[in-house]
């Protein structure tokens, strides 16, 4: 993500009620004498406890991470993220160790949701969009694990006027950029909307089709000559890995898992992860760039993951802070413990947004 600035619809295989799978004991992450799911080790759950507990500990009272610059900048994705790493451990509103911290972030996320359909705090005013995809991805995840009528029904409202908030932003190229109404696009910005409808559409809500077929065509149009992607339609510029990464993940999304941009973004971004070594960290972008790249290679299969998890476990693991934070890409502590627990986590198989 950028400090100062981003399906052929498909049935998915996965849906909302089976969002809870049964590889993992629920709410809680495994205990050392446990069956651990493959590639996981004692050092990586002693990880995952003390992240889950340093963001416990460093939620605001309202629900979200402002106490921090990250979460002071984007407040509504910085929530987000830390929700979803809580949901990635198996909790949920109701249930779990952290079930009150996902209350409270979901609290405040629904507190963030305008008229309009747009979730965002003001602070977020240059570049909203991002908090807004987190955000409806965030909370449909929720809505699947809700038990609450009232509950569901209040996150149902907010989800639809997202979604119709994220198809009337959309650009006239397919894609998306910072803000509603700036008419734009540019690839972030692009894969967080995607997923995010992606999310609303596993937890059954409506999705138009020729919203995702226009955003495949967009990323399509910014393919280069490498199979990756680039910045943006307009910009051109070279290939962006962490875009890239973050594409194949928006097409696994879209049910396009034997197209040919989808192979050749896989062969570009496995390409760069062979050249450049353990965790990717060689892009100024390294946390986000793994976030997605984590993504894509889990869903891509046994070798790939096996190529990734064990190097950047070790990697994520040892550069944890002495509190359980990491620090992501400069922007702060909630932003880098979220996205290590999200990758972390992948093999417990809690949420389907995570899965092929």
């Amino acid at each position: 993500m950028k400090r100062s600035q981003g399906f052929r619809i498909v049935v998915w295989a996965v849906c909302a009620s089976l969002l809870v799978s049964t590889t993992a004991s629920p709410g809680y992450a495994q205990n050392p004498d446990d069956i651990l799911p493959k590639y996981m080790d004692a050092k990586a759950l002693r990880s995952i406890e003390k992240g889950l507990k340093y963001l416990a500990e460093s939620q605001s009272d309202n629900g979200s991470w402002e106490s921090h610059p990250d979460g002071a900048t984007y407040p509504c994705a910085m929530t987000a993220l830390a929700g979803m790493a809580f949901l990635a451990n198996g909790n949920t509103t109701t249930r779990g160790p952290y079930a009150d911290n996902v209350r409270r972030a979901v609290g405040f996320t629904m507190a963030q949701a305008g008229d309009s359909g747009l979730i965002a705090d003001p602070r977020e005013s240059g570049h909203s969009m991002y908090g807004h995809g987190f955000s409806l991805m965030f909370l449909s995840c929720v809505y699947g694990m809700e038990t609450k009528t009232k509950a569901r029904e209040e996150i149902a409202e907010v989800v639809k006027r997202a979604i119709v908030l994220t198809s009337q932003s959309q650009s006239r190229l397919g894609g998306w950029i910072y803000t509603p109404t700036s008419g734009g696009d540019e690839g972030s910005v692009t894969v967080t909307q995607m997923q995010g409808l992606r999310a609303a559409h596993n937890a059954g809500f409506k999705v138009p089709k020729s919203t995702i077929q226009n955003a495949i065509k967009y990323l399509e149009m910014c393919q280069t000559s490498e199979g990756g992607i680039c910045y943006s339609y307009a910009s051109r510029g070279g290939t962006r890995l962490p875009i890239s990464a973050a594409a194949i993940c928006c097409l696994y999304s879209a049910g396009e898992y034997e197209s040919p941009l989808a192979g050749k973004c896989l062969a570009y971004v496995t390409s760069q992860f062979d050249k450049n070594g353990e965790a990717g960290r060689y892009t100024g972008h390294d946390f986000y760039c793994n976030l997605y790249a984590a993504q894509a290679f889990y869903q891509a299969g046994d070798k790939h993951w096996q190529m990734y998890f064990p190097k950047s476990r070790d990697a994520f693991v040892s550069t944890q802070q002495a509190n359980g934070s990491w620090m992501g890409d400069g922007l702060g502590p909630t932003y880098g413990s979220a996205i290590a627990l999200v990758i972390l986590q992948l093999p417990y198989k809690y949420l389907p947004i995570y899965q092929r």
